[in-house]
């Protein structure tokens, strides 16, 4: 049953390598395989899904429907515009913008927020929008790391060491993992700089969009201060962020009917809903917890921590590199649920203190979804918009970006967390 239940999930992986226009079909296919044959048993079917992921989803693009009918991505578009001196330098700053609020939110909210602004500035220059929207989600990636909240991985990791929000940036006299995240973060400028040095179109803003209507935005402000302050609330519900999110798209709708008297802007939000990205997280969800259900995520943790036992630096090298590469085909929940647990036993073993290797860990589970457009929510939200603005984004597009991203950041932070924690 493991074997078959691998030999799927590269087959998967394969279709939507080589006929990326179908990739929702093959993750919903492959999900109804491992139900049917019980791979993944019915019982479990309803707890595999990430419902909080799906509703964080489904609100903030109701939300983001009103925001950019506001003009206000639009406005913000002349404001960066105003700031910078051709296009390369925009997408840097989106790039730096959308990592900057993805420390403190969700990613996938943070690309659905941020990337409107982006293609706002792409139509006004004309250009193609591809690589700014796929660099604000790779950005967006990159930062989940840095705070307590920033990422589920964080929350995970904080929840089983006893970490609080001040314990990511300083903790035991040493400087904590978000500094390293953000150290990481600053050496992808120069990436940047190169992958687009081509782009020097100067750019300027003629005149500021006027804007139609300020409650989207509110309501936007209004979800990432309560995405925060219901991080810091014990024992909420596993989907209070996708309540949160849902509750407020649902006011924003009422709002606005009750303002406007349009039924035409309820259906414009209930279209907004891209069904194609929903569809390929649920079946990739159903998917990652059939191979872990049939163990394999065990098993690829036990490798891990059989080739670096006895070696600290060794181990610790295996744990970054091995996260990196792991997480960017497999959810990294399931994985750093699995290897927190793994990873106390064998520092327990060894008489050293498991923080180096908890940071190594976050730092390659949380940034090796970078390195495909699959391997995180984010990049599978970034690719949606783009296909429904008409821009295919292959695999070999997204890793353009992707890959140099990824492995500049991660090496930034494995020298820094090594350097400190060792």
């Amino acid at each position: 049953m493991k074997l078959f239940a691998l030999i799927l999930f590269i087959l998967m992986y394969v279709l939507m390598i080589t006929l990326p226009k179908h990739r929702p079909f093959y993750a919903l296919g492959v999900g109804a395989v491992f139900l049917v044959s019980g791979v993944l048993p019915f019982g479990r079917l309803l707890s595999t899904i990430n419902w909080n992921v799906l509703m964080m989803i489904s609100g903030t693009m109701i939300i983001v429907y009103y925001f950019i009918r506001s003009l206000m991505p639009n406005l913000l578009a002349d404001i960066l515009l105003e700031k910078s001196g051709n296009v390369m330098w925009v997408t840097i700053y989106m790039s730096l913008f959308a990592g900057l609020i993805s420390a403190f939110i969700d990613n996938v909210a943070t690309v659905l927020m941020v990337a409107p602004v982006g293609l706002a500035v792409c139509k006004k220059l004309g250009i193609n929008p591809v690589s700014m929207i796929l660099s604000i989600a790779v950005s967006s990636n990159l930062q989940g790391a840095a705070t307590l909240v920033g990422d589920t991985t964080s929350i995970m990791l904080g929840d089983f060491a006893g970490m609080n929000f001040m314990n990511f940036f300083w903790m035991k006299g040493r400087p904590g993992i978000f500094f390293a995240v953000e150290l990481g973060a600053a050496a992808t400028v120069p990436i940047m700089m190169i992958l687009f040095r081509k782009n020097r179109e100067p750019v300027e803003a003629k005149e500021r969009t006027k804007v139609k209507e300020y409650m989207p935005s509110a309501m936007l402000v209004g979800m990432v201060l309560a995405l925060i302050i219901a991080s810091f609330i014990p024992d909420t519900p596993s989907v209070i962020n996708g309540i949160i999110c849902c509750t407020l798209a649902v006011l924003t709708m009422l709002i606005d009917f009750i303002k406007n008297r349009e039924t035409g802007n309820l259906k414009g939000a209930l279209k907004s809903l891209d069904l194609e990205t929903l569809l390929l997280l649920t079946g990739l969800f159903i998917v990652i917890g059939g191979i872990t259900e049939a163990g394999i995520i065990d098993d690829f943790a036990g490798l891990i921590v059989k080739f670096g036992s006895g070696n600290l630096f060794l181990l610790y090298s295996i744990i970054v590199w091995g996260s990196v590469l792991i997480s960017a085909f497999v959810d990294n929940i399931p994985y750093v649920a699995t290897m927190l647990p793994v990873l106390t036993v064998v520092t327990r073993s060894m008489g050293v203190e498991p923080y180096l290797l908890y940071f190594g860990l976050l730092t390659g589970a949380t940034l090796g979804g970078n390195l495909t457009p699959i391997g995180a929510s984010a990049n599978i939200t970034a690719v949606g918009m783009l296909k429904r603005e008409g821009h295919e984004v292959s695999f070999g597009d997204f890793m353009r970006i992707g890959v140099p991203f990824t492995l500049t950041a991660v090496f930034v932070g494995y020298v820094f967390i090594w350097t400190f924690w060792r």
